[in-house]
C-alpha cells in the first residue's frame, strides 16, 4: 500500500510508474521504482526507515539479501536496546539511530537534526550515508554510496564514531593490537597479503562487497580492521551465538565466520592463524614456524615428526583445544571484563587487545604494556571455560609446564650445537635433515604462547627429537638429560 507520503512530488519516477501502471494495460513502458519515503531531514538526504514497524529499510526495498542479514543484527534494534538499557541520555542517541556518525557526513544529520521514528537504529546509511541521490537515479554509478572500512582512533567516518570511548573501547585497544598494525612489507605474496592486510583477506575470503578502499594498491592497504572479522551487512556467527540483545535475531559480534568449530579452514581465528606449522621440506632453505597457533591448539598438523615417532592417538589435544573449551581461542583471546578503579569509576575492557593474560595493574584494569612480570599478569581468562578453577591453578599449571619444556628447549639447543650435529642444522643448504626438522620443533617450542596452546604435544615432539638426535648422530646416552621415565613418551 501506498501512503500519501510516498507520492511527494520530489520523485517524479514513483509518479510516472503510478500513471504508467493506471493507464492502459497494453502499455509495455513501465518504469517501476520501489517506493521511497521523503527525508525527515532533507538537508543530508537520509533516507532511513521505509517502514520503522518493521525494519523495512528504504535501502532494503531493494538491496533485500544485505536486508535479510542486517534485520538480525544488535544494530537493527540498538534504539530499542538503548531505551531499554535505563542508562539512555541525549547524546547516546546518535550512535543508536541515523546520524553523521559512521559515515563521510560532517555536519549534523538525521537524527541529530529530526528526530524522526525513521531513523531509528544503525541502518545501511549509518555507514554508507546518505541515499537519496541513488534512488532518485540509480543507474548513475556516481550516486553509490559505498561504505569505508578505514578504522583510526581519530573516529573520523568509521567505526570508531561509536565503537570506542569508556563505553566499549573496541577501536582503542584494537588500535594497540597487532591487528591494528599495516606490515609494513608483507611480501607481496597472495598468501602473506591475504592475512596481513584487509583487502588481501576479505579477497581471500571471498568477500565481493563493494568499498571505498578496495582498490588501493598494495602500499595502501589497511590493517585487519573491524570488517575483516566482522561482517557489517550481519554475518551470522556471534560471539555468544543466542545470547544477544538487540534486533529480532540477535546475532551479537556479526562474525564472518565462527569461533567455535574446531577447524583450520572454517574458525575465524584460525584461518590467518594457521601458516606454516610443519616445516617446507621440499624447500631449499628450511625456515622455522610462522602463526602455527591453530595447528597446535587443535592438535593436528603441527611440527615435524621424527622417524618411528608414532603417537598412541590421533591428535595430542590440551584441554583448551578440546570440547571443554567451546570458544578456542576466543576464550582467552577475547575477554570482556569491567573493573573498578581507585577511584571508584568502573573501567570497561571489551579484548580487543586480544591478550591472554594481559599485563594489569593493582586494580586489575590492562596497562597496555606487552611485558611485565608473571605477578602483574591476570589469568582471569583461563578460568572461563572451567578449563582452571582459579588463576592461581592457571598460573600454576603455566609454570610447571613452561619448566619442563623450557628444560627440553635448553638441551636441545646444546644438541644443535654439537660438531656431529651442527653441519646438518643449516638452514639454506637446499637439504632437509634430522637437525633441521629438530630445529623447527625447537623454534616452534620457543614461540609465544605454544607452551600455552598445547604443552602435551610441544613435550612430545621436544623428547621425540631428542631421541631423533640420539640416534641419527650416535650421541653418547650421557649427552642426554631427559629423565628415563619421559623419553619414550
Amino acid at each position: 500500500m501506498i501512503s500519501a507520503r510516498d507520492l511527494s512530488p520530489r520523485f517524479p519516477e514513483l509518479l510516472t510508474a503510478i500513471v504508467l501502471l493506471t493507464g492502459a494495460c497494453t502499455n509495455e513502458r513501465i518504469v517501476f521504482r520501489e517506493p521511497i519515503n521523503p527525508p525527515p531531514d532533507e538537508s543530508s538526504g537520509l533516507l532511513g526507515y521505509f517502514d520503522a514497524e518493521t525494519n523495512q529499510t528504504t535501502c532494503g526495498n531493494c538491496h533485500i539479501g544485505q536486508q535479510s542479514e542486517w534485520e538480525n543484527t544488535a544494530h537493527a534494534g540498538a534504539y530499542e536496546t538503548l531505551e531499554n538499557s535505563g542508562d539512555a541520555q541525549a547524546f547516546c542517541f546518535s550512535c543508536h539511530t541515523v546520524t553523521e556518525r559512521g559515515n563521510a557526513l560532517t555536519a549534523a544529520a538525521g537524527w541529530d537534526v529530526v528526530q524522526d521514528v525513521a531513523y531509528h537504529d544503525v541502518q545501511c546509511e549509518s555507514c554508507h550515508g546518505p541515499g537519496l541521490d541513488h534512488v532518485e537515479n540509480p543507474d548513475n554509478a556516481d550516486n553509490v554510496p559505498l561504505a569505508s572500512i578505514k578504522v583510526s582512533v581519530d573516529g573520523e567516518n568509521n567505526c570508531a564514531e561509536c565503537h570506542s570511548g569508556v563505553h566499549h573501547p573496541f577501536v582503542e585497544e584494537w588500535a594497540s593490537s597487532g591487528h591494528g598494525t599495516v606490515v609494513a612489507s608483507p611480501g607481496g605474496r597472495a598468501e602473506c597479503i591475504a592475512c596481513h592486510t584487509a583487502q588481501g583477506a576479505l579477497e581471500a575470503w571471498g568477500v565481493r562487497a563493494e568499498y571505498e578502499e578496495k582498490d588501493a594498491p598494495l602500499g595502501q592497504h589497511e590493517a585487519i580492521v573491524c570488517a575483516v572479522c566482522h561482517d557489517p551487512h550481519g554475518g551470522q556467527n556471534g560471539l555468544e551465538p543466542g545470547s544477544g540483545e538487540g534486533g529480532p535475531g540477535s546475532v551479537v559480534g556479526q562474525l564472518r565466520y565462527p569461533i567455535d568449530v574446531p577447524s583450520q579452514d572454517q574458525n575465524l581465528c584460525v584461518k590467518c592463524h594457521h601458516k606454516r606449522a610443519e616445516p617446507e621440506t621440499e624447500s631449499a632453505t628450511i625456515r622455522g614456524p610462522h602463526s602455527p597457533e591453530g595447528p597446535l591448539l587443535l592438535g593436528e598438523g603441527a611440527g615435524w615428526f621424527p622417524p618411528g615417532f608414532e603417537p598412541e592417538i590421533d591428535r595430542i589435544l590440551s584441554t583448551h583445544g578440546s570440547s571443554a573449551n567451546p570458544k578456542l581461542c576466543a576464550t582467552c583471546h577475547v575477554r570482556a571484563f569491567t573493573v573498578t578503579d581507585a577511584e571508584g569509576t568502573e573501567v570497561r575492557s571489551v579484548g580487543h587487545r586480544f591478550e591472554a593474560t594481559p599485563c594489569v595493574d593493582g586494580n586489575g584494569i590492562p596497562t597496555g604494556e606487552e611485558e611485565c612480570e608473571l605477578a602483574q599478569k591476570s589469568f582471569a581468562s583461563c578460568t572461563m571455560s572451567g578449563c582452571h578453577g582459579t588463576e592461581e591453578v592457571a598460573k600454576s599449571a603455566f609454570l610447571t609446564a613452561e619448566a619442563d619444556i623450557g628444560d627440553l628447549i635448553e638441551q636441545l639447543d646444546v644438541l644443535l650445537a654439537r660438531p656431529e650435529v651442527a653441519p646438518d642444522n643449516v638452514q639454506n643448504d637446499g637439504r632437509f635433515t634430522v637437525a633441521d626438522g629438530v630445529w623447527f620443533n625447537n623454534q616452534l617450542a620457543k614461540m609465544t604462547g605454544s607452551i600455552v596452546h598445547n604443552p602435551f604435544l610441544i613435550e612430545q615432539l621436544l623428547i621425540a627429537s631428542i631421541n631423533a638426535l640420539r640416534q641419527e648422530y650416535n650421541i653418547p646416552s650421557t649427552a642426554i638429560t631427559v629423565p628415563m621415565y619421559r623419553r619414550h613418551l
